[in-house]
């Protein structure tokens, strides 16, 4: 199956710019999200990472 594939990819033109593409893709994203959580708040981390713990939240469900 893999040779079918590779064969039918090989017939088309320009084809090997999809692995280009996909990387920068990968490579962007990456790169933003470790831009965002290097200059995220200190405040904003620490109370995102309380909110697991909070027991003090807003829940409408009655058990």
């Amino acid at each position: 199956m893999l040779k079918f594939i590779k064969g039918h990819m090989a017939s088309m033109d320009g084809v090997e710019i999809y692995p280009i593409i996909s990387l920068l893709i990968f490579f962007t994203f990456f790169v933003g999200l470790f831009w965002w959580v290097y200059t995220a708040k200190k405040d904003y981390i620490q109370e995102v990472s309380k909110l697991p713990f909070d027991n003090d939240t807003n829940n409408t469900e009655e058990q």
